[in-house]
């Protein structure tokens, strides 16, 4: 069973999506571009003081290929 995905801000997903192997690629107002050098790419909303859904986190986590139990390991 996996444990229950963390609310989390947008700067804190892409900190962990960097630790997996991501690369910002670009910005655009609020919300950032990331790309892996495999070809996998996600966009991560980063707006103020504002939580990501865990919904949205969800939506993230299957753009970019990892599994819950992946990106729990590189918020760590």
């Amino acid at each position: 069973m996996n444990p229950r995905l963390p609310i989390l801000k947008g700067h804190e997903v892409i900190r962990a999506l960097e630790k997996a192997g991501f690369q910002v690629v670009r910005q655009k107002g609020s919300h950032v571009r990331l790309k892996h050098k495999d070809g996998r790419a996600v966009t991560v909303p980063v707006h103020a003081g504002e939580d990501l859904d865990r919904g949205l986190l969800k939506k993230i986590l299957r753009e970019a290929r990892l599994s819950e139990d992946e990106f729990l390991r590189c918020l760590r």
